[in-house]
């Protein structure tokens, strides 16, 4: 793949001379202040291990639409910067534990999700890159001995079953120094992890068993605020506004009056924003379970009627999350339209911003050829489209137009270490530092 390639950016099917151009305009203006201002906020709330933001851009609107605390999909990343991802990892070990040597590294219980697979080899390679010894720890109740899995990359994994030892998680012949995990636990916390005496990165309360989005977004509505005093911009621009419904049963049809209360009165907040700005767009906000990942139990709607009508079908659909877990809570979220778009059959695109510590190391865009601007692409279909956001997220070029490359990818950086800053919010909230 060519250098070129990696440093394309999609098309922008909208013209930038409105709201999101002076965003921007305003984040290149105020760089040295923004970057002061992480600065601070860092030191006052560490960053997380690691994590993801999924964002949209409408053109008028920049905003993240999720933020994933157990990232996978490290193979998507450009390789070229892997020593930034490696320069990520001795920072915040040496933070979290300066003496740390051995890092036990447990991730989902996939076995052919060679795509996954390839991730924690991945990941794996970039923490032994660092300095450290680190070996796979698996939750798989039925592995009893050691798994060898060669993947279509030409890179092999190696599954060893976790064992515990009174307080210490370990394997045969290593004792870890820390643990750090790549399964968001959305089926429980397993017992093994309970109560250990190493220290677990992320921490075992921002699995989805306990995190919530509707609390993560609550966090970066606070954030937002303070960011958007500081530059002087209408905090709406980078961020969707949602509300929460804490009791649905969606095969029993339980709470359906409160759920489509809640989409009437979002749909005209939004369309608030869209005349105060102008705006021709028809609304549309996302329904989605308030816990769980992998783009599962998601629904688009634009209007209270598509709620009052759904079928069997799309009841079941949205029942259950990740695992078969039930969806008992639903966050409805502000519809951010994706004006990107890739390649010559206009793909509609959206990027997804990784970091590591308070670094943005990579990232890439999410292309679905199936699905339209208003939804949700996290879905079978999708392919990827690596892009190097590393240099460009750090080194924008003022002489160049605010949405030239590499200046989008500035902002980009921007909206998406906000949302980071608002998981790291959230775990001192869990730690009762908050």
């Amino acid at each position: 793949m060519s250098i070129e390639h990696l440093h394309a950016v999609p098309h922008l099917t909208t013209s930038l001379k409105g709201p999101l151009l002076e965003i921007e305009s305003h984040f290149l203006d105020h760089q040295a202040d923004i970057e002061a201002w992480f600065r601070q906020q860092w030191i006052k709330t560490p960053a997380p291990f690691y994590g993801s933001v999924d964002l949209r851009n409408s053109g008028f609107k920049l905003a993240p639409v999720d933020t994933n605390l157990f990232p996978a999909g490290f193979n998507n990343l450009n390789p070229a910067f892997m020593p930034l991802c490696v320069q990520a990892i001795q920072s915040i070990i040496e933070r979290e534990m300066p003496a740390a040597c051995n890092i036990l590294l447990i991730p989902e219980n996939h076995t052919r999700n060679m795509f996954y697979l390839d991730n924690i080899a991945t990941l794996r390679d970039m923490i032994a890159t660092a300095g450290y010894s680190v070996r796979i720890g698996s939750l798989l109740p039925e592995l009893d001995e050691s798994l060898d899995i060669e993947l279509p990359s030409g890179k092999c994994v190696r599954l060893e079953p976790v064992q515990r030892n009174e307080d210490r998680l370990c394997l045969p012949g290593f004792d870890p120094c820390m643990v750090l995990l790549n399964n968001d636990l959305s089926a429980g916390t397993p017992e093994i992890l309970q109560d250990i005496e190493q220290p677990i990165l992320p921490p075992l309360e921002l699995g989805w068993a306990h995190r919530r989005k509707s609390d993560h977004f609550g966090e970066y509505n606070k954030v937002v605020d303070e960011f958007a005093a500081m530059v002087e911009i209408d905090p709406w621009l980078i961020n969707p506004k949602f509300l929460h419904c804490g009791k649905i049963n969606f095969k029993t049809q339980e709470g359906g009056d409160c759920l489509a209360r809640h989409v009437a009165k979002l749909l005209w907040q939004i369309q608030e924003k869209y005349d105060e700005y102008g705006l021709k767009d028809k609304p549309f906000v996302v329904v989605k379970a308030d816990a769980g990942t992998y783009g599962m139990g998601i629904m688009t709607v634009q209007s209270v009627e598509e709620i009052q009508e759904l079928n069997r079908k799309q009841r079941n659909k949205m029942a259950a999350s990740k695992g078969g877990q039930a969806v008992t809570q639903v966050i409805i979220q502000e519809g951010v339209f994706s004006f990107e778009t890739w390649g010559a059959e206009q793909a509609v695109a959206e990027p997804v911003v990784y970091m590591m510590d308070h670094f943005v190391v990579g990232g890439f865009y999410r292309v679905h050829k199936g699905r339209g601007r208003n939804e949700n692409l996290n879905a079978p279909g999708m392919h990827f489209e690596p892009l190097a956001f590393a240099e460009p997220c750090n080194t924008p070029d003022h002489k160049k137009s605010p949405d030239a490359n590499p200046n989008r990818f500035y902002a980009y950086g921007v909206i998406a270490r906000l949302a980071l800053l608002a998981a790291a919010r959230e775990i001192a909230t869990s730690n009762g530092k908050g």
